[in-house]
């Protein structure tokens, strides 16, 4: 069996992961007990038929990201449907 290098030092500082050590690791849903993913709420994501939305990055203030975040889970298909929403009444244009 291999001699793997400990991942905390003798200060107990943890070392500098290196590809060797990133290569070792598990995804969590094979490496934890089903009872602890149970618990830790996680859930398996089947494959996408076909893409139905496109990540991006947007800045918004804070007010609107707190008050969608509020809602909890789902708020960003929230915002993805107050957009929506809004684009039934009004035209995006460009200003300047």
């Amino acid at each position: 069996m291999t001699q793997h290098a400990p991942l905390i030092d003798d200060d107990g500082e943890v070392r500098e992961l290196t590809a060797a050590d990133l290569r070792r690791f598990k995804p969590a849903h094979l490496a934890l007990p089903p009872a602890l993913q149970k618990t830790l709420g996680m859930r398996v994501r089947g494959p996408q038929k076909a893409p139905t939305k496109q990540a991006t990055t947007i800045r918004l203030s804070p007010d609107v990201m707190a008050a969608f975040k509020a809602t909890g889970h789902g708020w960003q298909t929230r915002i993805d449907d107050a957009l929506k929403d809004w684009l039934q009444t009004h035209s995006p244009r460009m200003e300047g």
